[in-house]
């Protein structure tokens, strides 16, 4: 991780859960953070808690379905800190409504979010690695649903979304061509994680990662060498077969 000291991380969602944690743990590792996400009290909360850090925290509201408030938080990046090094793409919704019987506004929120946001964040990023000509690690937090069809009541169009996470990582990496030699991308699909998002969704007391477990995974992704490209991994807490 010496490679990423000083440099600029965006991550999405990071006002709890997964999100919060990557912020906490790029910092330690002495990187300058950007932490998005709605809830700007959240993040102010985690800014004065790292504060004293190896690195640094800039705490950004922003909605990531605004398309005005992504460019907004790239131009904050590059009118502070320059270039976007390493984006963690993890804001992300679900719902628990049956296809048939769910509301239109939340078939959008989840898709507006999963989807749209977490495009509008990636092009912006390789845009940024672009101009400065720069090495990036663009990581999207996927899921393990990603990979198939899942039968749990409700999560017909959370699955759905992240099984486009899964094709669209893929395809900007390939977008990006044999040429490129500084741009890494990958889709990291954690199992059952205990968070507000999934709790709502699996019952209790079956096994699953905690949020460190999946930034620990973030920070192995970010120490690969130069040139190595970790495109797909998953991950998944012993005995986690709910899926």
């Amino acid at each position: 991780m010496e490679k990423w000291n000083g440099k600029v991380a965006l991550v999405t969602g990071a006002s709890a859960g997964i999100g919060a944690q990557v912020a906490k743990d790029l910092v330690n590792h002495g990187m300058k953070v950007v932490a998005v996400a709605r809830r700007l009290e959240k993040l102010q909360e985690l800014e004065k808690e790292v504060a004293g850090c190896k690195g640094e925290l800039k705490a950004i509201k922003c909605d990531v379905t605004s398309e005005e408030d992504v460019k907004n938080v790239f131009a904050w990046i590059e009118n502070n800190w320059g270039a976007v090094h390493v984006l963690i793409n993890n804001a992300a919704v679900l719902s628990l409504q049956p296809l048939a019987e769910c509301d239109t506004d939340a078939i959008k929120s989840i898709f507006d979010t999963n989807v749209v946001g977490l495009s509008m964040f990636a092009r912006e990023t390789v845009r940024s690695l672009k101009k400065h000509f720069t090495e990036g690690h663009i990581i999207n937090i996927n899921s393990y649903v990603g990979h198939l069809i899942f039968g749990l009541k409700g999560m017909a169009p959370y699955c759905a979304s992240k099984n486009a996470v899964t094709v669209l990582t893929e395809s900007l990496r390939r977008e990006l061509g044999p040429s490129n030699q500084t741009i890494k991308v990958t889709s990291l699909s954690p199992g059952l994680v205990e968070t507000d998002l999934s709790g709502a969704a699996v019952p209790k007391g079956l096994p699953h990662l905690k949020p460190k477990d999946v930034s620990d995974t973030v920070i192995y992704c970010l120490s690969t060498p130069l040139g190595i490209n970790i495109t797909e991994l998953t991950v998944m807490k012993v005995g986690d077969v709910v899926f």
